[in-house]
């Protein structure tokens, strides 16, 4: 079975991630089809666990490709906090496409937390969409990692090193 962590970015993909890898049974990664397209770009492995924020812009693909045979897990955080750690970097990645390419520029008086709150509810809505009727899912908040991160390891059927596992929820990986 696959696992897809499905997320806005900037609410701890990356840690998730990296909590993985103490996980046996599955191979895990972070964005790591990145730069693929076609048949080629959601061509996982099974038994795979991938945590990509651009999957979102995939899941038309995602449900023709797994459909309700993957599990999924919605992983998200006090949109204000997204909001506020996009907006830091709104002069680049998804937030700079997504202003210039999607919204063409935007307008003027548009800050650069009001395209990001844009774009976390525009991917927020797509993939609750997305999941209204999967079987196989689970939300996952960043403030619960720890607890969320424990019943996300018994869902999947996990093995490996739990307690390693749940350390790396006290890195903060990928800050800005």
């Amino acid at each position: 079975m696959n696992v897809f962590i499905l997320s806005t970015g900037r609410c701890g993909s990356m840690s998730f991630s990296k909590a993985c890898q103490h996980i046996t049974n599955y191979t895990s990664a972070h964005e790591s089809r990145l730069k693929l397209i076609g048949e080629q770009r959601l061509a996982y492995p099974d038994n795979h666990i991938e945590s990509d924020n651009r999957l979102s812009w995939y899941l038309g693909r995602l449900e023709e490709r797994y459909g309700n045979d993957a599990f999924y897990v919605y992983l998200n955080r006090n949109k204000n906090d997204i909001a506020k750690s996009y907006a830091r970097r709104s002069e680049l990645g998804i937030i700079k496409a997504y202003q210039q390419g999607i919204l063409l520029g935007g307008e003027p008086s548009q800050t650069g937390k009001d395209i990001a709150f844009d774009y976390v509810n525009t991917v927020e809505s797509n993939i609750r969409l997305f999941l209204k009727d999967k079987t196989n899912k689970m939300d996952f908040k960043l403030e619960n990692a720890k607890s969320d991160f424990s019943l996300f390891w018994q869902e999947i059927g996990a093995n490996g090193n739990l307690n390693h596992a749940l350390l790396e929820w006290n890195i903060r990986h990928n800050a800005s």
